[in-house]
């Protein structure tokens, strides 16, 4: 399977990005959009086996402030408005003038920006992997969940969240107990080398722009409110989650409620990446999904 890595310039600085397949195949390419801030293009390897079943071409990227991307000491990027300007500038880039957008967990944030505020003409389909159209709902939606756990582990988050100390033992703990039940992890020797690599994770953009962790976004998305204007997205849209996601399942039918032409897919047996705790059955709709959508 063919793979190429690259550079694009961006601004003062670099964005890596890396193709699976050939973009000239005939097939319109998958742009995917990694969480975070900060996350790495890393799991998404996962859809290395989509390329090379179907031929699609399918482009991933580390996002300027993390993996082999720029890592900018500039606190003042750390905003949807840097993060749109690239995805931009890479489309064009890469001249990807028909294309499938998928964004996970903060990337579907950034393509729900980039289609309703941006000129996102010739995205032929849109797929919504655990993401939000609301940071209060999430927000919401994450101390409902928080409620299930140990009264030990709620009240270290508590004290956490009052005191605006998030370095103590018991709330790290505590998170790491959440994100782990919630979101992904542990990484064993079994797990696929993709998520085994080192990687440089944006922690300085994460912080900025969303917060401290999941339940408290207090940074520059913290404003991020588009539930009421999802009526604005009209190609074809795809919603997938798990049961045990961050994107809670509230989370997820209240993006589908609101969306006209659209179909939410529920993964009974994940977290907040389906397309890793239930790779084959994620992979099906999605093949299924984008030739219907061709």
């Amino acid at each position: 399977m063919r793979i190429q890595e690259g550079y694009m310039p961006f601004q003062d600085y670099k964005t890596y990005y890396r193709i699976t397949g050939d973009l000239n195949s005939g097939l319109t390419p998958l742009l995917l959009l990694h969480g975070g801030p900060g996350s790495t293009h890393n799991y998404f390897e996962v859809f290395d086996q989509l390329s090379e079943s179907t031929g699609r071409p399918i482009v991933m990227y580390d996002q300027l402030g993390c993996g082999k991307s720029s890592i900018p000491d500039d606190d003042s990027l750390w905003k949807a408005d840097t993060w749109v300007s690239e995805l931009q500038a890479l489309r064009e880039y890469l001249g990807l003038s028909e294309m499938h957008l998928l964004g996970q967990s903060w990337g579907g944030m950034l393509a729900i920006i980039y289609m309703i505020d941006h000129n996102s003409s010739g995205v032929k389909s849109l797929i919504l992997s655990s993401t939000l159209s609301s940071a209060k709902l999430w927000a919401q939606e994450q101390h409902r969940m928080i409620k299930f756990m140990s009264e030990t582990d709620q009240q270290a988050i508590a004290n956490a969240e009052a005191s605006g100390d998030f370095t103590q033992s018991e709330y790290l703990q505590a998170n790491e107990k959440y994100m782990i039940e919630h979101a992904a992890g542990p990484i064993t020797p079994g797990s696929p080398e993709f998520l085994r690599r080192p990687k440089i994770s944006g922690e300085r953009s994460y912080e900025v722009a969303w917060g401290p962790n999941e339940y408290n976004p207090t940074g520059t998305l913290n404003d991020y409110e588009y539930t009421d204007r999802l009526k604005n997205i009209i190609v074809p849209t795809l919603i997938t989650s798990g049961t045990n996601d961050l994107c809670t399942p509230l989370i997820a039918k209240t993006m589908n409620d609101n969306i006209s032409n659209v179909q939410w897919k529920l993964f009974p047996h994940s977290r907040h990446m389906a397309f890793i705790d239930e790779t084959e059955n994620y992979m099906k709709l999605m093949t299924n999904w984008l030739n219907t959508n061709e």
